[in-house]
C-alpha cells in the first residue's frame, strides 16, 4: 500500500460508475477544503472519506445501452453525465461532520454543488489513522502506564485494536469515541493476540484523550458471575477493587520463522508443486473497470465502504443482452459477541459501516492470494490530509477450473460418453478488519450461476481469563487463560435485481407435503409433495425468515416474461444454506442498531439514496436509524412488478474450536443465484468438452492405468483430463 500516488494511469474514469482516481481524490479534497475555509471559516479539518456519487440508475443504464426491459430498446444515451465526488470531513474544533458534493466536470474547475453539516452526533467510519494513533495515545497515558507497570509490561509492548464504542451511554453521541482491545507483544512480529490484557481503555478519536478504563467482570471456576450485575457502570471511574490479571506469557505463533523458533515446528517439505497454467492467456477482456467473459459483462467497482461492488451485470443470450443485476455488494455486516459481562456486550462490530471494507483491503500477492494468470485492479481512498492512499492490487480477477459441468455416459455397449468441465470467473478481494480477515469472492459460471463466497480467516477475538476462571458457557478456552467468545458474523447482501428489466418481484417458495393422506385417491402411495408459491405484494410482507422445515427459498422474477415451456416467470432463485438468525434478544442493543439482522430477507422499493441497511452513519448509533431497512419496510410500499432492492442476511454462528487457534482455518459462507426458467434450456450446451492434453497418470507404471486401476476397466470414450483435472 502506498501512502500517495502521482499518477492515475491505472484508474479508469470513463465509466459513470468508475471509482475516484487518485487525481480526482486530490481535486475533490482541495475543492472541499477551499470551500470550507472561504465559506465557513473552517480550517482545522480531517478528511475521512471520498467516493463517486453516481448518476441515477436510469442515466447509467441509458449510457451503457442497457434496456429497462429486455423487449424494448435502450433509452437514448444522455449527452453528458456529471462526475460527482462525495466528501466527508470532520471539523476538529466542533466535531461536526461536513458532507460535500463536488462536481468534478462542472466547468473550468471542480465546484461544490452541495454542502451539509451534521450536528447531531452522526459519525462516519473510523479511519486507519485513528486506529493507529490510539496505540500511541495509550502508551503515553499515566493510568495505562501505571497498569502496565503492575503487569511488568513495557509501554512499547502495548498494542491495541481500536473499535468504535458500540453502545455506551456514558459518552455523548457528539463525541467521536473508540474502545480499545489491549494486548502485549514481546517480540517483533509475534502473535500479540496470544497475550490479551485485562483492561479496555476508551478514548476520544479526535483529541485522543483517554476518557475511561473499563475492566471486565470476572467469573469463578463454576461460571458464577463475581460482579453484582452485567449492567454497564454509570460513571467512567475505574473499579479500584478489581485485581490486575496477568496475561499468559506462553507463545502461540503462526509465522513460519517464529513457529520454528518457539515451537520447533517446521514447514512441511513433502508437497510437490501444483501449477496452474494458461499458456494462451486468459479468456476475459478488460475495458477499464468493465469486464467481458464468456457471455457475461459487468462493471467492477471499488468503494471505500463496501469494498468490491459489481454493477450492470448482463448476459449475452444468443445476441440478446439480458440484464440481470444492477448492483451487488456487501452493504453491511455485524459481529455480535455472546459474553454478557461488561464491557464485552459493546463488542458488536459493523465491519462495513464502522470501518469500511475498501479502506481495509489488502495489497494482494501474486501467486499467494491468487494463483494463475491474474489481472489486478487498484483501489484508492483518502487520508486525513486529503491525499490518496493507493492499493495497487486491491481486486483480483482470474479464472479457475470448477470441476465437472455436466456428463453423461450411455451405458449400452458401444455407447458414447460426453463430459464437459466447468470454468468460473473469480473476482475477489481480501480485507483485514483488526484480527479477522474476510476473503470475498464473486464467482460467475458458464451455466449462468452467480455465487458469492465469503471466507473467514485470521485470528479470533480473544479475551483474558483469570487463573481458574470459567468462560461461563459463552466461549471456548482455546489455550490456558485464552477465551474465544461465541459470536456471529451476519452479512447483509444488497441485491438490486433487474431480471430481464427493472420491473421485478420476489417469490417465496415453500416445499410442502401433500395434504392428502396415504391411501387417498389423490395420494394412494403417500409419496406426494409439491410447492407453495407466494409473490410478495408489499414491503412488510417481504420481511421474512427462513423456514428449514419447509425448505424455503426465494426467487427474483420478471412476471412480464414467461418461459416458453414452463409458462412460469423468468427468474433467478436464491440458494443460501447459511442464514442463521440473530441470537441476541429482539430488543437487544444489537437488534436495535442492526435491524437487518432480525430478518432473513427484506425487499423494498429502489431509492437512489437508500443503500445501507443499518443507516448511512453507523458508528455510535443508539436507536434504530431512521434511514435503515426496517423503517423503509415500515412504509409498506408496493414491491411487486416494480423496481426493487433486496437485502439478504447470511452468515455464520461461530462456536470457536481449539483448532481455530492461534490462526483460524477458513470458515466459508456461500450464496448462489441460480437461473430458474431464465434460459430456454441449459445455457452451457455450447461449452467445449475438450480434454486437457497435459493431464497425466499419477502412477503410469501401474499397467497404464490410473491409481492402480487397470486401463481395460476405464471408460474408453472419456479422454484423460476431462472427468478429473
Amino acid at each position: 500500500m502506498s501512502p500517495s500516488a502521482n499518477s492515475s494511469d491505472r484508474f479508469s474514469t470513463s465509466h459513470p460508475l468508475d471509482p475516484l482516481s487518485p487525481d480526482e481524490i486530490i481535486l475533490s479534497c482541495d475543492t472541499a477544503r477551499r470551500h470550507l475555509a472561504e465559506s465557513e471559516g473552517i480550517k482545522a479539518i480531517k478528511f475521512v472519506a471520498t467516493y463517486t456519487k453516481p448518476p441515477s440508475k436510469l442515466e447509467v443504464l441509458a449510457s451503457q445501452g442497457i434496456p429497462l426491459d429486455v423487449a424494448e430498446q435502450a433509452q437514448p444515451k444522455p449527452s453528458k453525465l456529471d462526475r460527482v465526488a462525495e466528501v466527508h470531513v470532520i471539523d476538529l474544533l466542533t466535531g461536526y461532520v461536513h458532507v460535500l458534493l463536488v462536481t468534478l466536470n462542472a466547468g473550468p474547475k471542480p465546484a461544490v454543488s452541495a454542502s451539509t453539516t451534521l450536528k447531531n452526533g452522526e459519525q462516519p467510519c473510523l479511519t486507519i489513522e485513528e486506529l493507529c494513533e490510539a496505540e500511541d495515545a495509550l502508551r503515553k497515558d499515566p493510568r495505562v502506564l501505571a497498569r502496565l507497570e503492575k503487569m511488568d509490561i513495557k509501554p512499547e509492548e502495548l498494542y491495541c485494536d481500536g473499535w468504535t464504542i458500540g453502545y455506551d451511554e456514558r459518552f455523548p453521541a457528539t463525541r467521536r469515541i473508540q474502545q480499545c482491545m489491549t494486548y502485549a507483544r514481546f517480540e517483533e512480529d509475534s502473535n500479540l493476540y496470544a497475550h490479551p490484557l485485562d483492561f479496555y481503555p476508551v478514548l476520544d478519536a479526535n483529541t485522543f484523550e483517554v476518557l475511561a478504563i473499563d475492566v471486565p467482570a470476572r467469573r469463578d471456576q463454576d461460571g458464577n458471575l463475581l460482579a453484582s450485575s452485567t449492567a454497564p457502570p454509570e460513571t467512567t471511574e475505574e473499579e479500584s477493587d478489581q485485581p490486575v490479571v496477568l496475561p499468559p506469557r506462553e507463545r502461540s505463533e503462526f509465522l513460519p520463522d517464529l513457529l520454528e523458533k518457539h515451537h520447533g515446528i517446521k514447514e512441511r517439505d513433502d508437497l510437490k508443486p501444483l501449477i496452474i497454467s494458461q499458456p494462451e492467456g486468459v479468456s476475459f477482456k478488460m475495458d477499464g473497470n468493465e469486464i467481458e467473459w464468456q457471455k457475461w459483462k459487468m462493471h467492477i467497482g471499488f468503494h471505500y465502504r463496501e469494498g468490491l461492488v459489481l454493477s450492470t451485470v448482463t448476459y449475452n443470450d444468443d445476441g440478446t443482452t439480458r440484464p440481470l443485476f444492477y448492483r451487488l455488494s456487501l452493504a453491511e455486516m455485524v459481529v455480535p459477541y455472546a459474553a454478557p459481562e461488561w464491557p464485552h456486550p459493546r463488542k458488536f462490530a459493523f465491519d462495513v459501516g464502522e470501518y469500511g471494507l475498501g479502506v481495509l483491503a489488502n495489497e494482494l500477492m501474486l501467486g499467494k492470494c491468487c494463483k494463475g494468470a491474474i489481472h489486478y485492479l487498484p483501489g484508492a481512498f483518502v487520508n486525513h490530509a486529503g491525499q490518496p492512499t493507493v492499493i495497487n492490487n486491491a481486486i483480483c480477477i482470474h479464472e479457475e477450473d470448477a470441476g465437472l459441468l455436466f456428463k453423461h455416459s450411455d451405458y449400452r455397449p458401444g455407447g458414447r460418453a460426453h463430459s464437459v468441465r466447468s470454468r468460473k470467473l473469480v473476482i475477489s478481494m481480501i480485507c483485514t478488519v483488526a484480527n479477522y480477515e474476510y476473503a470475498i469472492y464473486w464467482n460467475f459460471f458458464q451455466d449462468g450461476n452467480v455465487q458469492l463466497e465469503v471466507r473467514l480467516t485470521g485470528i479470533l477475538n480473544l479475551a483474558l481469563l483469570a487463573p481458574g476462571e470459567s468462560t461461563g458457557g459463552f466461549g471456548t478456552e482455546v489455550a490456558p487463560q485464552i477465551n474465544a467468545q461465541y459470536h456471529q458474523h451476519l452479512f447483509s447482501l444488497r441485491v438490486d435485481p433487474m431480471i430481464d428489466g427493472i420491473k421485478n418481484s420476489v417469490v417465496q417458495t415453500d416445499i410442502v407435503v401433500s395434504p392428502h393422506p396415504t391411501g387417498s385417491a389423490e395420494n394412494f402411495a403417500g409419496n406426494a409433495f409439491t410447492t407453495e408459491k407466494t409473490v410478495y405484494e408489499t414491503a412488510k410482507e417481504a420481511a421474512a425468515d427462513v423456514d428449514a422445515d419447509r425448505q424455503r427459498y426465494w426467487s427474483f422474477v420478471n412476471e412480464n416474461h414467461k418461459h416458453y415451456a414452463s409458462k412460469q416467470p423468468v427468474g433467478y432463485k436464491v440458494m443460501a444454506k447459511e442464514q442463521p438468525k440473530l441470537l441476541a434478544q429482539p430488543d437487544s442493543w444489537v437488534a436495535k442498531r442492526a435491524p437487518f439482522a432480525t430478518k432473513s430477507i427484506w425487499t423494498v422499493p429502489f431509492n437512489e439514496e437508500e443503500l445501507y441497511p443499518a443507516g448511512k452513519w453507523v458508528p455510535q448509533t443508539r436507536i434504530t436509524p431512521m434511514d435503515s431497512v426496517s423503517y423503509w419496510a415500515e412504509r409498506d410500499e408496493n414491491v411487486r412488478n416494480t423496481d426493487i432492492v433486496t437485502y439478504l442476511t447470511v452468515g455464520v454462528t461461530h462456536i470457536p474450536r481449539p483448532e481455530d487457534y492461534p490462526v483460524m482455518p477458513q470458515e466459508t459462507c456461500m450464496v448462489m443465484f441460480k437461473p430458474v426458467g431464465f434460459f430456454a434450456r441449459n445455457p452451457a450446451l455450447d461449452v467445449p468438452g475438450g480434454a486437457d492434453s497435459r493431464s497425466v497418470n499419477a502412477f503410469p507404471q501401474t499397467n497404464g492405468g490410473t491409481n492402480g486401476v487397470p486401463a481395460a476397466t476405464q471408460e474408453a470414450p472419456v479422454s484423460n483430463g476431462n472427468c478429473c483435472h
